[in-house]
């Protein structure tokens, strides 16, 4: 009884296991080959690893899948409208030509009388080619009036910001050229301001040297001619803001008013050696008596010669050097036929012997103008002129005056 229980109980028996498998856990792969087994372990985290992996490659693959599908579906649509677009293009563009055609037939024939119609046709022609873009724009989002107008007014901005850079690169070129040429014309004006200051500097030195010569036989008569002496400094007048000036170049300023200074004083001696009897009263002449100690021509006795004698042809006509006023023009004895011109400044000068006399008491006379002719009348040998200068009163050497030039 015993035994038997105790069978039934052993025959009944059949273990079962509780513990639950992980989904992941590791597997054996077994290869086997002659005889031999490989065993092949897989771990959990490879599994994981590459059923990622899998599910990775699939979502991409339905996305790609969906995206390749609905482009092809946007670009279908697209490629339509882009075809209807060009159809609504073409026709716009085949009106258009009409209308061009109709707009040339209207202006070669602006004198016919039919004129009018023409133009009524090319209205109606110009109000469908409206009506189909206004369709053409209500069709399409992109052609929409609203946007298009912000798309006109966009390339109009684009444009005119083109326009503006242009303009300006333009005028920066312009600049630059005009500033290239304004220095040119610097170097330039300051060649001809130093050109100029020279040439005035020139006259004048040229005038200095005149007035330096006549000084030496004024010297020896204790006598000097300043031509500075006379020179007015008187001011006055209204008072008148002057305008601030424009040029900036100090140089160029500096060097104006030098020139400024030259012209005055070149101003100044030209009026100055105006009044001067500088130059050859006769044009034709040899000396035959000279200024100071001589023997009297007719008794031979020393005697002092207030002038110089300048042997010249009967009728040579005699000039006088400077500006003046005729003092004396009558016979005067032994001076024979005398002409006496008061320059100023103390200046006067003498024209005795003469043949005619041109001038009267009285008269202006200008430099190189005549005031008679070489003659033989008075206290003379032969024909010549006899010719003094005096200054404040006393007889100095002509010669210096004569062989004085300013030119």
């Amino acid at each position: 009884m015993k035994n038997k229980n105790s069978r039934k109980q052993t025959s009944g028996y059949s273990p079962k296991f509780k513990e639950k498998k992980k989904l992941f856990s590791e597997k054996e792969i077994i290869f086997r080959s002659q005889n031999r087994a490989k065993v092949l372990t897989i771990s959990s985290k490879a599994q994981v690893l590459f059923l990622s992996i899998l599910i990775i490659i699939g979502c991409w693959s339905f996305y790609s899948y969906h995206i390749y599908n609905k482009s092809g579906v946007m670009v279908s649509a697209k490629t339509r409208e882009l075809e209807t677009t060009r159809d609504a293009y073409a026709n716009l563009m085949g009106d258009f030509m009409s209308l061009q055609k109709n707009i040339s037939n209207i202006l070669s024939n602006a004198s016919n009388k039919n004129s009018k119609q023409e133009i009524e046709k090319y209205k109606k022609q110009a109000s469908v080619v409206e009506d189909k873009i206004k369709q053409l724009s209500a069709s399409n989002d992109w052609a929409s009036e609203d946007k298009l107008e912000e798309k006109i007014s966009l390339s109009e901005a684009v444009l005119q910001r083109d326009i503006a850079a242009s303009e300006r690169d333009e005028l920066k070129r312009q600049m630059n050229e005009m500033e290239d040429i304004i220095d040119e014309l610097k170097e330039a004006e300051k060649e001809v301001l130093e050109k100029v200051s020279q040439i005035s500097s020139k006259e004048v030195n040229k005038i200095k040297s005149a007035f330096k010569e006549i000084n030496v036989p004024l010297k020896r008569q204790g006598l000097y001619f300043n031509p500075q002496a006379n020179r007015k400094n008187g001011k006055g007048g209204l008072f008148e803001p002057a305008k601030m000036p424009k040029l900036r170049d100090k140089e160029i300023s500096q060097k104006i008013t030098e020139i400024y200074q030259d012209v005055d004083d070149l101003e100044y001696y030209r009026e100055i050696v105006q009044y001067v009897p500088l130059g050859k009263p006769v044009w034709s002449y040899w000396l035959t008596s000279s200024f100071g100690g001589r023997a009297d021509p007719f008794n031979k006795k020393q005697a002092r010669h207030k002038g110089v004698d300048l042997a010249s042809r009967t009728g040579n006509k005699i000039k006088t050097m400077a500006k003046g006023k005729v003092t004396r023009a009558e016979y005067a004895g032994g001076y024979g036929n005398l002409v006496e011109v008061d320059h100023g400044n103390g200046f006067k000068t003498k024209y005795a012997h003469m043949n005619k006399i041109y001038v009267k008491k009285g008269q202006y006379v200008e430099a190189q103008d005549v005031v008679g002719e070489v003659g033989n009348t008075g206290r003379s040998t032969g024909p010549h002129l006899h010719y003094e200068v005096l200054y404040r009163g006393v007889p100095v050497d002509p010669m210096p005056f004569m062989k004085a030039k300013i030119s």
